[in-house]
């Protein structure tokens, strides 16, 4: 499609969002959305007709892409059979859609509990852990993401659950593993799995093991960095679940539906949870969906016993439409493979190409179609380009580099001190060159603040 300039359509889509759209995460009055006119594939345009190349895939979820010619039938179509029906009931788009994942979770995850996206997904997990065991509390790590409903955003690592935060969740944080800044003092990979594992086993031990109920990761955290895991630290995490009578949660919200060049990244690591969290590229967010994939063992927890929980949506049927299209979609054109393929063969070699370019990259790293740019003021300091949750002046390098980013066409995932390359699944090797050549030309306002 070609975009079609319409600028004064776009100025009354403005008007009407300032003047009764109440946006997330955002001081109302010091914001000024883009009016999007329309997207397809891995672009979008505004009303003045101008296009940029998603290396956000929206916020993580548009793994095919926009406007997928068979994921936009398969609504239609199901709109025209059964638009909707209540969760009690067996329906096929349901059905279908809860065999496809479960197909795909990895051991026994083989029941599906629908939600309308990933926070509630979390909410629902945490909810089933602490049933099963009868023990109230929740581990998780710092630099996480889980959500932003009250339970979720307790459990977040991040400052977005400093509002919120109510201090009486039953939620402990401890520090997972991050080589780059390791809190640690590692030197390596191997070390930082090791210590990183002996603080959450201390860290049990001193909250009491009876009183833990679920320990929940994401398998790859996403919104905090990306910060792929070393070998060995998962597998350890699921053997002090076992040692602890510990329910294991990993969250792949973001992580799961191809997004790491596997189904899930779990199977980057071999690794089975007890629950696993998913949403987003299920359906590339067509239609909100989320859900719980659970073990056998905490599904017979519930097998006599009502579990006390449930959404009005659940199993929408627009929304498990569109995931069965899009799991079909995924599965006849490779697009699994695709980011596979394209991380090896193009992310993972030119990422690193542009670090030894630009001195404002301090680490590259990532998997598949997700990855990160660590941007710094000084690589031997490793000094953040912004200071953690900067705003305002402090964060004007970053804000600098994503203008540049803008104004090349493409449209960057930044997230304090780093930019993420997370761009659809199946996105062509030419599209991903082209965007890695705007980033390129990006960076280099980013090296002016760099000493």
């Amino acid at each position: 499609m070609t975009p079609q300039p319409n600028p004064e359509a776009g100025a009354a889509v403005k008007a009407a969002d300032r003047d009764h759209v109440f946006h997330s995460w955002s001081a109302q009055e010091l914001i000024d959305p883009l009016a999007v006119a329309g997207a397809e594939g891995s672009y979008f345009w505004d009303y003045d007709g101008r296009r940029y190349l998603d290396f956000s895939s929206g916020l993580v979820y548009t793994n095919i892409g926009y406007q997928h010619p068979a994921v936009v039938a398969a609504i239609q179509e199901q709109a025209a059979r059964m638009t909707t029906f209540a969760p009690a009931f067996a329906v096929e788009a349901r059905s279908e859609a809860a065999r496809l994942i479960a197909e795909r979770t990895p051991g026994d995850l083989d029941k599906i509990f629908f939600t309308n996206g990933g926070a509630d997904a979390v909410e629902h997990a945490i909810r089933m852990a602490r049933l099963h065991t009868g023990r109230p509390k929740v581990l998780s790590a710092y630099r996480s993401y889980h959500g932003g409903t009250q339970q979720a955003v307790n459990i977040t690592g991040d400052p977005r659950r400093w509002a919120s935060d109510s201090g009486t969740a039953g939620v402990v944080h401890f520090w997972a593993p991050y080589l780059y800044r390791s809190r640690f003092y590692a030197e390596n990979e191997e070390q930082e799995c090791a210590r990183a594992l002996e603080h959450l086993e201390t860290t049990i031990a001193f909250e009491g093991p009876s009183t833990i109920a679920a320990i929940i990761l994401e398998t790859i955290p996403g919104t905090a960095g990306i910060m792929v895991p070393p070998p060995g630290y998962l597998a350890g995490v699921r053997e002090l679940c076992d040692k602890y009578g510990i329910v294991f949660v990993l969250d792949e919200v973001m992580a799961g539906f191809g997004r790491t060049g596997e189904w899930f990244a779990a199977d980057l690591f071999d690794v089975t949870p007890d629950l696993l969290t998913f949403a987003k590229g299920v359906n590339s967010g067509y239609v909100p969906l989320g859900g719980v994939a659970i073990s056998g063992a905490i599904a017979e927890t519930f097998g006599k016993r009502p579990y006390p929980g449930g959404l009005t949506y659940s199993g929408h049927p627009l929304a498990c439409a569109a995931a069965v299209a899009t799991i079909n979609v995924m599965a006849e054109e490779g697009v699994v493979g695709n980011a596979a393929r394209l991380g090896t063969s193009v992310a993972g070699p030119e990422l690193r190409a542009l670090a030894e370019r630009h001195p404002c990259v301090g680490e590259v790293r990532g998997v598949g179609m997700f990855w990160a740019l660590e941007l710094v003021r000084d690589r031997e300091a490793r000094e953040p380009l912004g200071p953690y949750n900067a705003a305002g002046e402090a964060n004007a390098p970053m804000a600098a580099f994503a203008a540049a980013a803008k104004a090349g066409g493409l449209w960057p995932f930044v997230n304090m001190n780093r930019t993420h390359v997370v761009p659809p699944c199946n996105i062509s090797e030419a599209e991903l060159k082209e965007g890695l050549a705007v980033l390129d030309a990006a960076l280099s306002v980013a090296d002016e603040y760099t000493r």
